[in-house]
């Protein structure tokens, strides 16, 4: 049970000079002054607590405004123009749709004897759901959702099976909204129920044994609570199959404490209903229980805010909870139901230099995930906490998805590491044999490539590592492209993973380096807290100590080093970016949360205050926000280097706000050197769900930017 809440020798002049209508010479190319749309600036000022914040493109937040749209569309021809004007751009596209071009599979569930996975053939737009009746039996499809849309924008985002896999509820996604609505089929006979259910985000279904229904959680219709809490009073509900969602029953909401969310799921045994409760980001959670069949209240077995708890799984009244109580880098208790108190709590396994990243019941034996220096590990424990054995893995990596259930005799997994793509494999309990289930193809040969774990020392002293992938036989001259990552938030690590986008840099010659910053949960809760709240500028210490590292070491320099990050990681880079601007050679941030003092006030960014602050509610937040917030730390004059940020209009996560005004403001501060530019995607959410088509040209204009930006002269470089 998880809840989980990515050539150009001469053409740097002629693309800039194609871009820049004031340019008179390639010889004055230093001299000039870019030309970007008009940003109007307003007198808008905010008070946060006796300290006075100007706000001049607040407008922007209208996204349906006509000035904003006049503005983005202006931004985006631009932006175009200077894509477009790099010789590489169409080559790199090319390049990138063939490393595509290869099937990609996701790790099979069993639901009765059947056996569900998803299947992508290449380019698809969107993943297929398919099934097989055994294992080496003939898939068919379930669901294509590249035939509910013409431009792939239509996206399966859920799917919970009954418990002999004849039923499949699953929600739909459109333009990359975090909204879904549930649809309801029979696999048999691919026949659609009637009722939609409406209203959902972040939704768990959990199907009762005897298939009269599901249990799921959702939030107001919009139009009966204020806008600013249509991601509030959350509210579970029963639906039983075949009647309207009108119909369904409420079962649970705390209108008193607004800001509770409650996920239900059921056990494996069918005997209990569970509400994982939680307060936004916050990792903090509580759980409440009762039986399934009971209409009484719910019990309180851990409350939200003390420590995380996440289900493991059951024996009868016995549960098993992964937990970072008293323990950072986490343990395993159980909790008898019938005995519920701190005092009677048996520790399953204790606390380890390791830290647990996952931890799951199959086969009657506890699935651990360890992360070990940032890479991942698996080991089998008894219920009783005896080391078994552990299951070797290919190389240094990350497992993606782990499924099976209490009493199977097999479990899938999938693998992978930054050259090597996700291979799925089955391991055997009866036999201890992992055998490839399924495994890819496609045109790139890791074998030229190496990948090394390097320390470094960040501002205090704090010893953080970082990940370097390079083609062999790399020269550390100090004249290798460097592109280096980061996110450092929430509690979310970075192991290694594959991306075909990265393949292209990587055959040019380039290193890709992603670092360990702390906020994430390489080394446990310690490590997240060192970087969230008023710790927050450590992050962003760590990742300009990576920066400096390989500077200092030869890896790169100054000119041929960029940054990027996404979502949290697109506060990091523009923060990064701003605290020290002569230290990178560009940087592209993608949905970028960039106004720290607002972003609380859009969509689901109140989720966030736990990690973040609130500048709102508290002086002490605001003074630690305001000091780090890229929006406004901004300054005339300064020569930042080229910068490409990428938003999306349907982005009802980090809303393109946050992308529109903090380049408005540093346009107007352009000290006229370097493009600063902005693309707007259309009919594209925060990444999930986005379909191939639109992932081949973002990442295409990415690159292009950054060969012509960095100056690129790769061996392979597409021309």
């Amino acid at each position: 049970m998880r809840f989980h809440w990515l050539l150009v020798a001469g053409s740097l002049v002629l693309a800039l000079a194609a871009t820049a209508g004031s340019v008179e010479s390639a010889g004055k190319k230093k001299d000039r002054k870019w030309k970007y749309p008009e940003a109007k600036r307003s007198a808008v000022v905010d008070d946060f607590h006796g300290t006075e914040v100007a706000d001049p493109y607040r407008w922007l937040e209208d996204a349906d405004s006509r000035e904003t749209i006049a503005w983005v569309e202006a931004e985006n021809r631009v932006t175009r123009k200077f894509i477009d004007a790099v010789p590489a751009r169409e080559s790199i596209e090319e390049r990138m749709r063939e490393l595509w071009d290869y099937p990609k599979y996701g790790v099979p569930q069993r639901h009765g004897d059947r056996y569900f996975f998803t299947k992508n053939d290449g380019l698809q737009n969107q993943s297929v759901l398919y099934m097989v009746e055994s294992l080496a039996g003939k898939p068919r499809t379930i669901l294509d959702p590249n035939k509910l849309s013409e431009d792939g924008t239509i996206a399966l985002t859920n799917q919970a099976y009954n418990r002999d896999g004849t039923l499949l509820a699953y929600g739909l996604s459109s333009s990359g909204s975090d909204r879904q609505e549930i649809r309801i089929r029979k696999i048999d006979t691919g026949k659609e129920f009637d009722e939609v259910i409406r209203w959902v985000k972040f939704t768990g279904i959990a199907w009762k044994h005897d298939s009269s229904g599901f249990f799921y959680n959702r939030f107001p219709e919009p139009g009966t609570v204020p806008e600013e809490d249509e991601n509030n009073f959350s509210q579970v509900y029963w639906h039983r199959l075949g009647t309207p969602q009108s119909k369904d029953k409420l079962i649970f909401e705390m209108p008193e404490n607004k800001e509770l969310g409650f996920v239900p799921f059921i056990t494996e045994d069918g005997e209990y209903l569970l509400l994982y409760a939680y307060h936004g980001t916050d990792q903090r959670n509580g759980i409440y229980y009762r039986p399934v069949e009971s209409d009484g209240e719910f019990v309180k077995l851990l409350e939200v805010g003390e420590a995380e708890f996440q289900p493991v799984g059951n024996a009868g009244k016995r549960f098993f909870f992964k937990t970072d109580l008293d323990a950072p880098r986490g343990r395993v208790v159980a909790i008898d139901l019938d005995h519920p108190g701190r005092a009677d709590w048996k520790e399953v396994l204790g606390e380890q230099d390791d830290v647990i990243s996952s931890a799951e019941i199959v086969n009657q034996q506890m699935i651990i995930q360890y992360m070990h220096q940032a890479h991942e590990l698996l080991k089998l424990f008894d219920l009783e906490g005896k080391l078994l054995k552990e299951i070797p893995l290919p190389a240094i990596g990350s497992i993606i998805g782990l499924t099976g259930r209490q009493e199977d005799e097999e479990m899938f997994f999938g693998f992978q590491s930054f050259v090597y793509p996700t291979a799925i494999y089955r391991y055997d309990f009866r036999t201890g044999k992992t055998i490839p289930f399924r495994s890819t193809e496609i045109s790139f040969d890791p074998s030229g490539y190496v990948t090394e774990q390097v320390f470094y020392r960040s501002k205090d002293g704090t010893r953080v590592p970082m990940f370097l992938t390079y083609k062999k036989g790399m020269k550390r001259d100090g004249d290798n492209h460097t592109l280096l990552y980061g996110y450092g938030g929430f509690n979310i690590n970075l192991t290694p993973s594959f991306s075909v986008t990265r393949l292209v840099w990587l055959e040019n010659g380039g290193i890709l380096a992603v670092a360990n910053l702390r906020g994430g949960s390489e080394f446990g809760e310690e490590w997240h807290q060192a970087g969230m709240l008023g710790n927050k500028q450590n992050v962003f210490d760590d990742f300009i100590a990576a920066a400096e590292f390989l500077i200092e070491k030869r890896y790169t320099r100054r000119e041929k080093l960029a940054i990027n990050g996404g979502s949290n990681g697109g506060l990091l880079v523009t923060a990064c970016l701003l605290q020290r601007p002569e230290l990178f050679g560009a940087v592209v941030a993608q949905v970028p949360v960039t106004d720290m003092l607002r972003y609380q006030k859009w969509t689901v960014g109140r989720y966030w205050v736990p990690e973040y602050g609130n500048a709102e509610k508290s002086p002490e937040d605001f003074a630690f926000l305001y000091a780090y917030s890229p929006l406004h730390n901004v300054k005339k004059g300064v020569d930042y280097p080229p910068i490409l940020v990428t938003t999306a209009d349907t982005d009802d996560r980090v809303v393109p706000a946050h992308a529109k005004k903090f380049v408005a403001a540093l346009q107007a501060a352009d000290g006229g050197k370097n493009p600063i530019l902005i693309r707007v995607e259309t009919k594209a959410g925060h990444g999930a769900g986005k379909p191939t088509t639109k992932i081949l040209e973002e990442y295409s204009d990415i690159y292009a930017f950054l060969f012509v930006t960095l100056d690129v002269k790769g061996e392979n470089s597409p021309r």
